[in-house]
């Protein structure tokens, strides 16, 4: 009968013989994600499962940074670690140190995650699109510098619009760190206000030389800046999450010089067509003046100026002699009008009675006599007669009668 032994001591033996065990040293899981947290610590802690079984892993931060990829609760992947026992609960778990997305390479996978969570934010949407400069002074290309592909927008920019300040800003573009030093970079032409248009690329390569152009970092600083940016990555299929970001995606970094500036000699055209639109403008504006100075010296004013203002003059007096026949006409019948108007009022004047021989009885207060009844006997009358007025006293009433005339 053996002695007994604690449970440290047992848990400790079982962890011994696992971590011996070469098979259990080094195990690929293919299992579903479940329970998946992430601690303060950086330490990932989550369960793999299938329909009958679940296993127990952590994933410690060191690990864990390396993960191009968000896991997820229901994310099918492939795990890969050794198998052990933590001695202080007796479980034994998977301690995971690789993981990937199961039937999507991880970078795809890690792509199209973080390309869906940055739409689903706005980061893409075309409202944030700020225009380019038509004509831009000065240009930032934020690549490498030693790369065929600043060369060959250097050239194009050149040759297209020379114009044009072009300022290099060295980055890397592959590589650990490179997603953080071109962030920086554009961060940096943002604060000092260093151009009027990005230029952000590099040459073609498979998806890992490009992953700095599909990380986080990159695609915000991108969203963020205040200067408009060009993303030219790769060749014409690459796509990457600074294209989505991106003011303006171009094809390659050739492309993307192209479509940074206008083309000199098309300006060139341009201007030349118009300049001779405005010069056949201009022809026939000054031949119609000259017409119209021709018609002007055929004019018989400017050929006898004397004459036609004698020949106003004689119209002058024309309308002189006619407009004072016209007064006169009108003061004429006037004259008349009036003539017989002041007939008409005598012929209706009381005086011309008087001088029939008739007269106007009127009281001392002057009213006009019509009627006896009117009249008291002494009273003081007055006669106005043709020539002049007489006073006298009524003496007697004596109402008139008619007498009829056989």
């Amino acid at each position: 009968m053996t002695e007994p032994i604690s449970v440290t001591a047992l848990n400790q033996y079982v962890k011994g013989l696992l971590d011996r065990d070469r098979l259990l040293s080094q195990v690929l899981v293919r299992s579903e994600i479940s329970n998946y947290k992430v601690y303060p610590s950086g330490h990932h802690y989550f369960s793999l499962k299938d329909a009958e079984s679940s296993i127990r892993c952590v994933m410690f931060r060191r690990e864990a940074a390396s993960l191009r990829f968000r896991p997820e609760n229901g994310m099918k992947v492939v795990a890969s670690g050794r198998v052990s026992v933590f001695p202080r609960d007796g479980v034994y778990q998977l301690y995971c140190n690789h993981m990937m997305p199961d039937g999507m390479g991880e970078l795809a996978y890690a792509f199209e995650q973080l390309k869906n969570r940055l739409h689903k934010e706005g980061l893409f949407d075309p409202a944030r699109k700020k225009p380019l400069p038509a004509y831009p002074h000065t240009i930032a290309l934020i690549t490498s510098p030693a790369g065929a592909a600043v060369r060959d927008m250097i050239r194009i920019l050149g040759a297209r619009w020379p114009m044009a300040k072009v300022l290099v800003v060295p980055v890397r573009v592959q590589g650990e760190g490179a997603a953080q030093e071109i962030a920086q970079a554009l961060d940096l032409v943002n604060t000092g206000q260093m151009a009027d248009l990005i230029l952000t690329g590099r040459g073609g390569g498979s998806m890992e030389d490009l992953w700095a152009f599909n990380e986080e970092v990159v695609a915000r600083a991108i969203a963020r800046s205040a200067i408009p940016v060009i993303a030219a990555v790769g060749h014409e299929p690459d796509v990457t999450i600074a294209d989505f970001a991106a003011d303006l995606r171009a094809s390659t970094p050739s492309n993307g010089a192209e479509r940074a500036v206008p083309d000199q000699g098309e300006l060139r055209d341009v201007l030349a067509h118009w300049e001779a639109r405005l010069q056949r403008a201009m022809d026939r504006t000054l031949q119609k003046g000259r017409d119209r100075l021709e018609r002007a010296k055929a004019s018989p004013f400017l050929q006898s100026p004397l004459r036609t203002i004698q020949e106003k003059r004689m119209l002058l007096d024309y309308q002189q002699q006619r407009l004072v026949h016209g007064m006169e006409r009108n003061l004429q019948t006037g004259r008349e009008q009036t003539a017989r108007l002041a007939a008409s009022l005598e012929a209706l004047s009381p005086f011309r009675v008087l001088s029939r021989g008739y007269s106007i009885a009127q009281k001392e207060d002057g009213t006009v006599l019509s009627s006896i009844q009117q009249v008291s006997v002494g009273e003081a009358l007055s006669l106005r007669l043709a020539d002049g007025q007489v006073t006298c006293t009524a003496t007697g009433k004596e109402k008139h009668r008619w007498q009829k005339r056989n």
